[in-house]
């Protein structure tokens, strides 16, 4: 069953106003167990989700890659550009771009790396942090008013869920 038919099957099942619920829909087949059909429908479940979480932010001039860079910088602290390209899996010269940038609005600073003159290290200044920090505070909000619309079962099966895709990505 695609994600249209779902929402297709709790519009027509639920005429209330209110978002309906996994527990309105029809039960799992044997067909959307299997790891092929499952992954296809968990894929876009997951993209349309991060999309949606990634709008909550506190500027929108700051890309998805410049705050992810961010957050980074206030979970691992200071590293050189090359360190963050290798971290955020882009090339030196588009981390250089994304530095400038992020400088220029006065979220990181760069400083001389203490033991190689020919590096700088880039650390995040106390706005950058204020903004990972009211992101995370807008992201999280959304979500949980989100999750406070549904029952306590699709509450836990989520809870469930969270703990399984941590390990997925673990692998």
């Amino acid at each position: 069953m695609t994600y249209a038919n779902n929402m297709s099957r709790a519009r027509t099942s639920n005429p209330s106003p209110e978002p309906a619920t996994a527990t309105a829909t029809a039960a799992v087949t044997p067909a959307q167990c299997r790891p092929t059909a499952l992954a296809a429908e968990l894929r876009i479940s997951l993209v349309r989700s991060v999309r949606r979480i990634r709008l909550e932010r506190s500027r929108q001039d700051i890309t998805d890659g410049q705050y992810s860079v961010l957050a980074g910088l206030a979970g691992y602290g200071p590293m050189s550009p090359g360190e963050l390209a290798e971290r955020e899996h882009v090339q030196p010269p588009s981390m250089t771009r994304t530095v400038n940038a992020l400088a220029a609005a006065g979220l990181v600073t760069r400083s001389g790396h203490p033991s190689d003159r020919r590096q700088v290290v880039v650390s995040i200044t106390e706005s950058g942090t204020a903004e990972v920090r009211e992101t995370r505070r807008r992201r999280n909000a959304w979500l949980a008013q989100r999750l406070a619309g549904l029952s306590h079962d699709d509450r836990a099966t989520l809870a469930r869920a969270s703990e399984i895709l941590r390990e997925l990505a673990g692998q």
